[in-house]
């Protein structure tokens, strides 16, 4: 990228800060759970035994949810979500209590100044197949009546949005493995815009299904690494073979500035700015040398007023695939040209694997907790950095960020061509 000077910051009045967070994944059910797994090394990867392996597409790797979603809900409510929403409610929830709103109709009336933002990829893929299944084996009159509610990739949105009362709006971006990201920069519009003053945004999947895993297998993007779950998935390894499917969700509460400070809300981070672009090359592969990509975290620093020196964290989408790595490594250089020792870059995908809707919301969940604790996350299956990626990732032991203020970007990519990068700055 050519060299640029930072545009100006946005003003008060339109800043975004992070007031709740929210995780459920492969390490644990909750944020605190999570967080600590991560830094101590902990791989949620393991054999599944719902798909048995038949000739070259052998998928029986997989990061489950560490905690069942519907454990965590009233039982009614789980039994009409499908389990991607469950997923979303769980997480939605604890982000906002985490925000120190103590109950949901405590947020509801906010009314119509409050939004909701969840993006997935696959969506209610599981509960489709089991509607498809039941109407093949049992006939129409066993297909379930909430069947169409559940497969549309708005009812995890739909959902939280009904239980936080979201009368701002209640949305639902689908761009493959970039949806969770794309609800964050979705958020931030609506609090500069003044369309909202809290957003609950965030992204959640559930496919771990065996049609998803024979696809991404048939696509060759999945690692074969059978005899060594966890360490199968591997971003920028040397000898990395492609990424192992996880489930799970990321939801952060998004609040204006002025509105959390009215409140005395606790601020965990803050939400700077956000890059949108499109490779326009390649349904499943990324733009050489990462153009689309870079051309994304540019426009994310200038949208944050940031120079591409202020950035000492990157929580990277590496997925663990020979092209997708080395992509983002690559547009990584190009924006920050000399600059990536200065850098520590996290790859997080091989302890919880790679959740595709929901990862760009989990791994924003994550940099922001790198931000508040000035800690950049460990990679615990990393062995030998790729000599072609070049970049000062973080190994599997995590790395203290220095002293004095903070900025970090998360970078998301998705099938059909989706960039997506965020810039955050922590509460100072």
């Amino acid at each position: 990228m050519s060299p640029r000077h930072a545009a100006d910051p946005a003003p008060e009045d339109r800043a975004a800060v992070v007031t709740g967070l929210g995780l459920t994944t492969a390490l644990g059910g909750d944020v605190p759970a999570t967080w600590r797994a991560l830094l101590d090394g902990v791989c949620g990867v393991e054999r599944v035994d719902f798909a048995e392996p038949e000739g070259p597409a052998q998928v029986y790797l997989a990061a489950p949810a560490a905690v069942d979603p519907r454990a965590a809900l009233p039982s009614a409510k789980a039994a009409h979500c499908d389990r991607a929403a469950q997923f979303a409610l769980v997480a939605a929830r604890e982000a906002v209590r985490d925000a120190g709103f103590p109950d949901m109709s405590a947020l509801a009336a906010e009314g119509s100044r409050v939004a909701a933002i969840v993006g997935v990829g696959l969506g209610g893929l599981t509960s489709i197949l089991e509607q498809n299944r039941r109407l093949q084996d049992q006939g129409p009159g066993r297909v379930s009546p909430r069947t169409i509610p559940v497969m549309l990739p708005n009812h995890p949105a739909a959902e939280v949005g009904l239980m936080v009362g979201a009368k701002g709006g209640v949305h639902a971006p689908v761009s493959a493995c970039a949806s969770g990201a794309e609800a964050l920069a979705q958020a931030l519009g609506m609090i500069r815009d003044g369309r909202a003053d809290v957003v609950v945004a965030g992204g959640a999947e559930a496919a771990l299904h065996p049609l998803a895993l024979a696809g991404f297998a048939r696509l060759r993007a999945l690692s074969r690494r059978h005899d060594d779950p966890k360490g199968a998935s591997r971003p920028f390894d040397a000898d990395r073979d492609g990424f192992v499917m996880g489930e799970g969700a990321g939801m952060l509460v998004v609040e204006s500035a002025r509105h959390a400070a009215a409140r005395g809300a606790r601020v965990h981070g803050r939400l700077t700015g956000a890059g949108i672009t499109n490779d326009s090359h390649h349904v499943a592969q990324p733009a050489p040398g990462g153009t689309g990509c870079a051309a994304a975290v540019d426009a994310a620093l200038r949208d944050a007023g940031l120079l591409p020196e202020q950035i000492r964290h990157v929580n990277a989408h590496a997925t663990s695939t020979p092209l997708g790595d080395l992509g983002e490594a690559q547009a990584l250089h190009s924006v920050f040209a000399g600059k990536t020792d200065a850098i520590a870059v996290s790859a997080t995908k091989g302890a919880f694997g790679h959740t595709l809707g929901a990862a760009g919301a989990i791994e924003a969940v994550l940099t922001v907790l790198a931000l508040r604790d000035r800690t950049a996350p460990p990679a615990c299956s990393l062995e030998r950095v790729d000599p072609e990626i070049r970049l000062n990732v973080v190994g599997r032991d995590p790395v203290a960020l220095p002293a004095g203020p903070l900025a970090a970007v998360t970078t998301s990519m998705g099938f059909g061509g989706h960039n997506v990068a965020l810039a955050f700055a922590d509460a100072s």
